[in-house]
């Protein structure tokens, strides 16, 4: 009945946003028949193929055969809406479908987009934040791929495509239905569906997104502090060598660590004004950033709401004062919050290793956790164990 109207209806939606998918570049597709598509109906389904032959015959016979009318009229019912369909449904099952997504691949990064902030004075926008990250890496990698090698969408019994020669950008492709694009060199689909309000969501499919994540992901920082959040590059005031000697053969033996390691958490503690806030961020930019790492600098409200994201290969989380965070249990301050179990489990990586999800991506993580504080007193024993802070080095010269 829905095909019906869809159909006979020249004025209906169906036809009228037909109409404007036309207007806006979209173009009908046509299927082709494809002679190993029908010689694998004729060697595996020949049975079926012959029964649809046989139907689509004779209900050219019943209307050629009519007696009560006249045999050219007989003719112009050939050409009638119930005949074309009859047709089409036979040409549908003896050529290919247009190409679709593989949902069997694994590798799946999906974000909704532009992603909408809602923040109160009881929450902190980690959220937020993370959907944006999320966000910007989708976007990256659809700008790492450039054009695709085919886009298509169905609507009202149609599958339409979008010429790629014309193609310019995804904000300004026309999404009525669902539309799906393909990379052929990188073995990629993305799907887009559109909500309201202009929104879509944009999900991306692959056998291995890693290599494509990694390089959109490049140089991206992410810092969340009390209600502020950013998405941005890492910026550091003070190179490397301008620290003094005994810190920068320290840095030597961190970065050496880092290439050996697939986790590693440093400590560096002292004074204030000795340049341990500076030193994180030298390290992060000069470091860390050249080997792919993703920087987030949390403090003590998102470190405890924090789950590295599965998508990202290498993460390296800076945390200024932690002598403020993993405070000792024993103390009576400590008891009143659990953040001091909460980075524990992150450095022993018990916090996101212990639940895998099937969905999604899982990567192989490398992590590294740069910490700062004033003193260690403060700090929770168990932090101090072997194994969960690998090296730690006390800052004594005022640095300017």
């Amino acid at each position: 009945m829905d095909f019906d109207y869809y159909r006979s209806n020249d004025g209906s939606p169906a036809n009228n946003t037909r109409q404007s998918l036309l207007a806006s570049g979209w173009r009908p597709f046509h299927r082709e028949l494809d002679w190993g598509f029908l010689w694998h109906l004729l060697s595996h389904d020949s049975r079926e193929l012959s029964q649809k032959t046989l139907n689509l015959a004779s209900n050219f016979a019943d209307i050629l055969g009519r007696h009560n009318y006249a045999w050219w009229a007989n003719l112009l019912n050939v050409v009638s809406d119930n005949t074309r369909y009859e047709i089409e449904k036979f040409w549908n099952y003896i050529t290919p479908d247009p190409q679709s997504p593989d949902h069997r691949y694994k590798d799946v990064l999906s974000t909704e987009t532009p992603i909408v902030q809602f923040v109160s004075r009881s929450s902190i926008p980690i959220d937020y934040v993370l959907n944006r990250l999320q966000e910007i890496t989708v976007l990256r990698v659809l700008h790492l791929l450039a054009r695709p090698d085919i886009i298509t969408q169905y609507y009202s019994e149609r599958d339409f495509y979008f010429p790629v020669e014309k193609f310019f950008s995804w904000e300004r492709l026309d999404v009525i239905n669902t539309v799906y694009a393909y990379w052929s060199e990188y073995d990629v689909w993305l799907q887009i569906d559109p909500y309201d309000r202009g929104r879509r969501q944009y999900t991306l499919m692959a056998r291995n997104l890693a290599p494509l994540i990694n390089k959109a992901t490049y140089d991206l920082a992410v810092m969340l502090s009390g209600y502020q959040s950013r998405v941005g590059k890492v910026h550091s005031q003070f190179p490397i060598r301008t620290f003094p000697e005994d810190i920068q053969n320290f840095t030597d033996s961190v970065q050496q660590t880092i290439l050996n390691q697939n986790q590693l958490a440093v400590l560096v503690h002292g004074e204030p004004g000795t340049g341990k806030t500076a030193w994180t961020q030298a390290v992060a930019k000069e470091i860390l950033v050249p080997l792919g790492f993703v920087i987030f600098i949390l403090d003590h409200d998102a470190i405890a709401n924090f789950v590295p994201p599965t998508y990202l290969e290498r993460i390296c989380i800076v945390i200024n004062e932690a002598d403020n965070l993993a405070q000792n249990r024993a103390s009576e301050v400590a008891q009143y919050n659990n953040k001091t179990e909460h980075i524990l489990s992150l450095l022993d990586g018990t916090l996101y290793q212990s639940v895998i999800d099937d969905s999604g991506i899982q990567m192989q993580q490398r992590l590294v956790v740069l910490m700062t504080c004033n003193t260690t007193e403060r700090l929770d024993p168990a932090m101090l164990r072997k194994g969960r802070v690998d090296l730690m080095y006390e800052f004594t010269q005022l640095f300017v």
